[in-house]
């Protein structure tokens, strides 16, 4: 979560001890994740008022895929199925090889 470790995670929650005090603390942390399921709510409605108002072409859009990362991941270096529904490598994509060497990495 957040690349948070173990001791970090200890170390946030005796700060938010100190700081709120042992009486605050539960309301803070319910104040905390109230806030979070909304915004989490909040951003599932706009991805859901992005794909309604895409139209039925982009019914499996995904907001992830606008990541240049993700983008260049999911064309270019996942597996694809052909015509015939077989599954090949990214790497024999369009008779193209990807620009690194396998044996290299």
């Amino acid at each position: 979560m957040f690349n948070i470790g173990g001791g970090e995670f200890v170390l946030l929650g005796v700060l938010a001890l100190l700081l709120f005090g042992p009486e605050q603390l539960p309301k803070a942390a319910q104040q905390v994740g109230r806030v979070l399921r909304q915004l989490r709510r909040m951003a599932d409605s706009a991805k859901d008022d992005l794909r309604e108002g895409l139209g039925p072409d982009f019914k499996d859009f995904d907001v992830q895929d606008l990541n240049p990362k993700r983008f260049v991941q999911k064309h270019f270096w996942e597996a694809e199925e052909d015509e015939d529904g077989d599954r090949r490598p990214a790497s024999q994509l369009n008779g193209k090889r990807p620009p690194f060497d396998d044996e290299a990495t």
